[in-house]
């Protein structure tokens, strides 16, 4: 019989076995993709998960698949793979070097076809968030559906963000015509990374729309509520026009990189009674923007509007789980911390960046107003594990140096193959390291979450991740399942 696709439906995990009832070989994760390769024998199956070969139990497999996100350990900077309900793949952000596109390739190499990734979306031109998609973009056997940007193009020039009037950004750029338009000046682009980036996506055929989301309806297309399989609801909080003159346009912040930040794409994911806030890279200024949009009040409130604002500002940022703003920069607003009001936060940040993130000011802001008596934090960073990687990395850059240059050197025949071999097993080493240790990864079916990352050096198999349960309590509120 041919393979069939299941997802582990045990929460949070589910073992693979040596034989039918025997020794454990591998702890798999609630949604996990396991082959099943056989017929079921006395309740169990032959399968293939995670290049783990064994038998399961027959009733911890099913058909649905769960919204998963991966926040990938990328460094410093933001990126993530979301695979939805229905089974499309997603981009958000990509960091600043490689990391992600190591991780797909380690993630999808074992897929004989070209992978369609049928949403990205580039949540502001900041290097550390969009530079990981040179190569992604440049893999052949990667596809893209639609690529979202916020409307902010950077290009040459005395304006590197394009035209200002009356405080305002006059230059959004909604739609592909107008980036063609835009790019198709080489002077426009000048050396300026961005700009060559996407002009290089648009001229490459594997692209079939580049979007604003400045544009967009308040849902993404093709998620708003009803309209995605899974019933998976995509909301753009972000960026807000002003369309108070005569075009419509982007409030300027005070620089470039304030105002490039402030109007990052930010989205609510919302299935069943979960919810997600991706946040980009949002600072004080543009958070009070928001709330006063959203709310209708001025910032800042007086004693007897916060409370109001509050509450009314929920209805719009509430997340069960959010993607902290920025990496955990000082750079935040309590009042919209408050608003978002997470059970769970996902700090996406490195240790080679001179910030210092996460802040020590916003680990405790968003401790003490995040939801429940125990909060969640999680980090990219804090869940890496060096040993995986290695433990002197210019050894092994030496070692990676010298094997290529074995490998362009060596003549054709057993010599070319020994050095591609060595230079395939130095790259999947890198590759593990990020799949396997720093990720943070999300699962959910809209009724329960599931928060895991690997541990660094289990002592069995059944201590090979480590996951936080959060489900619903009597009431319907959703609890970490730890709280006491």
């Amino acid at each position: 019989m041919a393979d069939q696709l299941k997802f582990v439906s045990t929460c949070p995990t589910a073992m693979i076995h040596a034989g039918i009832g025997g020794k454990q070989k591998r702890q798999l994760l609630w949604g996990d993709e396991v082959n099943v390769t056989g017929e079921a024998v006395d309740g169990w199956l032959p399968v293939f998960a995670r290049k783990t070969e064994g038998w399961m139990r027959a009733d911890a497999l099913s058909d649905r698949r769960l919204l998963e996100i991966i926040f990938v350990d990328i460094g410093q900077g933001d990126g993530a793979l979301v695979i939805t309900p229905d089974g499309r793949n997603m981009l958000v952000d990509a960091g600043e070097k490689d990391n992600l596109y190591r991780f797909l390739k380690w993630r999808y190499g074992h897929v004989a076809r070209p992978i369609t990734f049928d949403t990205v979306v580039i949540s502001h031109p900041d290097e550390d968030h969009y530079g990981g998609f040179g190569p992604i973009f440049s893999e052949p056997d990667f596809l893209f559906g639609t690529v979202y940007h916020n409307g902010i193009v950077e290009r040459a020039g005395p304006q590197p963000l394009g035209p200002r009037a009356n405080g305002m950004l006059t230059d959004v750029v909604a739609s592909r015509a107008a980036l063609e338009a835009l790019l198709a000046d080489p002077e426009n682009r000048g050396s300026k990374k961005y700009p060559n980036l996407l002009h290089n996506l648009l001229v490459s055929g594997r692209v079939e729309d580049i979007a604003s989301v400045a544009s967009a309806s308040r849902h993404l297309p093709g998620y708003a509520p009803g309209e995605a399989a899974g019933g998976l609801a995509i909301e753009v909080l972000s960026p807000v026009l002003d369309t108070s003159g005569p075009a419509p346009g982007l409030p300027w912040f005070g620089s470039p990189g304030e105002t490039k930040n402030g109007h990052s794409v930010v989205l609510r994911l919302v299935i069943g009674n979960v919810t997600i806030l991706l946040g980009g890279d949002l600072n004080i200024k543009a958070e009070h923007r928001l709330l006063t949009h959203y709310t209708g009040y001025k910032m800042p409130p007086g004693d007897d509007d916060r409370a109001a604002m509050i509450e009314g500002a929920r209805k719009v940022f509430r997340a069960d789980v959010a993607k902290a703003c920025h990496h955990g920069s000082a750079d935040f607003s309590d009042l919209f911390l408050r608003a978002v009001d997470p059970l769970v936060t996902v700090i996406s940040s490195g240790d080679d960046e001179p910030h210092s993130h996460p802040r020590a000011d916003a680990l405790g802001a968003v401790g003490h107003w995040g939801h429940g008596p125990r909060p969640l934090i999680f980090a990219t960073e804090l869940a890496r594990s060096a040993k995986d990687v290695i433990k002197q990395p210019y050894v092994f850059r030496r070692a990676l140096e010298a094997a290529m240059k074995a490998l362009h050197t060596a003549a054709p025949g057993k010599a070319t193959e020994r050095a591609q071999k060595k230079v395939d097993k130095l790259l999947e080493q890198i590759g593990r390291s990020v799949a396997r240790y720093g990720a943070i990864n999300l699962r959910t079916d809209g009724e329960r979450i599931v928060m895991a990352q690997m541990t660094e050096a289990p002592t069995r198999v059944s201590a090979e991740w480590d996951t936080y349960l959060i489900e619903p309590d009597a009431a319907g509120v959703l609890r970490y399942r730890g709280e006491h």
